[in-house]
């Protein structure tokens, strides 16, 4: 008989994610995912102007902080014709590396790592042997033993105090854990070291955006001007400045967030075989090199795999309305037309409908509805989306920057192909695009520059941006890829405006639950056969979850009916 173990909330991530499972003989034989949140961005939407929908749509996350505001203004762009200048375009894309760089090393020491490193092993290491270990896979100036030492003393003073901090909580000592004491000590260091480079990174928001996080957008460009010397513009010494947080990015990334990665994953490649889930693969693409209306330009290339056929990429239309379809037969919202239907997001409806139990309850009604969350389809297939996704679409479609940092790192862990369909796999594909989008922000940043020197300093056009200039209804679709995968808007303009606005983002292709015909969502399908030690501490679902980078945050928002936070893992 299978034990039930409930994990809610799922921790690590933004926003709740409540995650059901069976274990029968350790393994996961059945798995359940429920976003507890409800978002309603969509009916705030309604009946505003859509100029300012980016400024709402950002903030549904406080991490994916700048591809909800790209996705609205792309949005508004399409349905109204509008064509933004290149500046424009490579300052969107210089904000969009900025975020990957900094959201992937976050992701990898702050909401991932833990699931790897044990931070009490870390207090038995010598801390000669573990800069001798760092010293060996990069050149980064703290790998020193003084630094390892002093860290060393400081962990140590948190144990003692029975007050671990941010390290508080973890499933130290358990037996999946499996890096020496001197791995433990040097990933914990550079943990720390990530928490004070990132909050560099995003400076690239403030200077072209105004702020971080949520900075600001505009319909038809940039909301910045361009002069060498203007000092209320972006200047010389601003520009220069710019280029050095890429450098610097650009360093931490190579010297200690993918030797790092690479160290990691060398002790765990028995998890190249575990977490793979579904066959199917999506990515809508983007970074355009010569304008976003030429997908066939883009450094993240737009298609589909089905059934892991890396020799074929399939095109995608999402305004083809029998191509993208939200259901909700698992989903606590109610259809106009009925709950069987599927509806493309045009036609979409955001009418709440719960009919689950009242909280606090012990399990899910499963058969039923389950979730805040829609179910997304792709021509009926339940698809994963982000960094792995991105990845294999690039690879398949010829790549050759994509094939030459894959087939390295395959070799540099003698694993197979095979083993990128995995939970080590989506950890891996992450890291090896943050490496391939720091080097082509050089590129982008180069680009402006030139532009800047020939004379082109345009960053807007707002020549429709005059309401009166609209036609009386127009239908747009924004597309773009969040950190965590395909992210799309859609929007409905009627007598100048918002009649009807849906996102479909990432962690609702990955989280949801299951369709109408019973089909798993990302989530659910990874979690099968995932091995699980010791049900009362399931720390291998909370690694291929993690995985994904889950942010349910914008798939759905805050609420139990009482207002009560649950924290719990029950097994029963």
């Amino acid at each position: 008989m299978a034990d039930r173990v409930v994990i809610d909330p799922i921790t690590r991530i933004e926003g709740h994610l409540r995650v059901e499972v069976e274990v029968k003989d350790g393994k996961v034989v059945e798995a359940y995912s429920s976003g507890t949140m409800v978002r309603g961005i969509e009916i705030i939407l309604k009946g505003r102007d859509p100029r300012d929908a980016w400024a709402f749509c950002e903030r549904v996350c406080g991490v994916c902080t700048t591809v909800h505001a790209l996705a609205s203004v792309r949005t508004v762009e399409d349905a109204l014709g509008i064509t933004v200048p290149p500046n424009a375009e490579l300052i969107r894309n210089l904000m969009f590396c900025a975020q990957y760089m900094q959201d992937h090393v976050v992701h990898f020491y702050h909401l991932h790592a833990l699931d790897w490193v044990d931070v009490v092993s870390a207090l038995g290491a010598d801390p000669k042997k573990t800069s001798e270990l760092a010293q060996s896979i990069s050149n980064w100036a703290r790998n020193s033993p003084g630094h390892f030492s002093d860290l060393q003393k400081r962990l140590k003073a948190f144990v003692e105090s029975g007050q671990l901090g941010i390290f508080a909580n973890g499933y130290w000592g358990h037996k999946a854990y499996k890096l020496p004491p001197e791995a433990n000590l040097m990933a914990v260091s550079h943990y720390l070291d990530a928490l004070e480079w990132q909050k560099e990174m995003v400076k690239v928001h403030t200077i072209f955006g105004g702020k971080n996080p949520h900075p600001n957008y505009l319909v038809g460009g940039a909301p910045c001007s361009l002069n060498l010397d203007e000092s209320n513009a972006i200047n010389a010494e601003r520009l220069a400045y710019v280029g050095s947080l890429f450098d610097q990015g650009r360093e931490f990334i190579e010297q200690v967030y993918l030797p790092d990665l690479m160290a990691v994953a060398s002790f765990y490649k028995d998890w190249g075989a575990v977490g793979g889930g579904l066959s199917n693969y999506m990515s809508f693409g983007d970074l355009p090199m010569h304008g976003y209306g030429d997908p066939s330009k883009f450094k993240f290339p737009r298609g589909v795999i089905l059934n892991r056929n890396l020799n074929e990429v399939l095109p995608i239309d999402v305004k083809d309305p029998e191509q993208v379809q939200e259901s909700i037969a698992h989903s606590w919202y109610a259809y106009s037309d009925g709950d069987a239907a599927a509806k493309h997001p045009w036609q979409g409806e955001t009418t709440l409908n719960y009919t689950g139990p009242k909280p606090p309850y012990e399990f899910l009604n499963v058969d039923q509805k389950y979730s805040w969350l829609k179910t997304p389809r792709w021509k009926g297939h339940a698809m994963e989306v982000g960094p792995l996704a991105r990845l294999l679409v690039a690879f398949a479609a010829g790549n050759a920057e994509v094939k030459e940092v894959v087939t390295s790192a395959l070799k540099a862990l003698d694993v197979p192909v095979a083993a990128l369909f995995s939970t080590l796999g989506r950890t891996a594909a992450r890291g090896l695009e943050t490496k391939l989008i720091a080097g082509w922000s050089k590129e982008f940043f180069t680009q402006l520059l030139a532009n800047i020197k020939n004379g082109d300093a345009r960053t807007a056009d707002t020549s429709k941006f005059d309401p009166a200039l609209w036609p009386a209804e127009a239908r747009g679709v924004g597309m773009t890829e969040a950190p965590r995968g395909a992210l799309a808007h859609w929007i409905v303009i009627k007598d100048r405006k918002i009649d009807n606005y849906q996102l479909v983002v990432p962690s609702t292709w990955n989280a949801s639950p299951r369709d109408g015909k019973g089909q798993r969502s990302a989530y659910e399908e990874a979690l099968i056969g995932t091995p699980v030690a010791d049900p009362e501490q399931p720390l291998e679902i909370l690694r291929t979850i993690h995985s994904f980078d889950p942010c349910i945050a914008c798939a759905v928002h805050l609420h139990d009916e009482h207002g009560h936070y649950v924290h719990q893992v029950r097994v029963f």
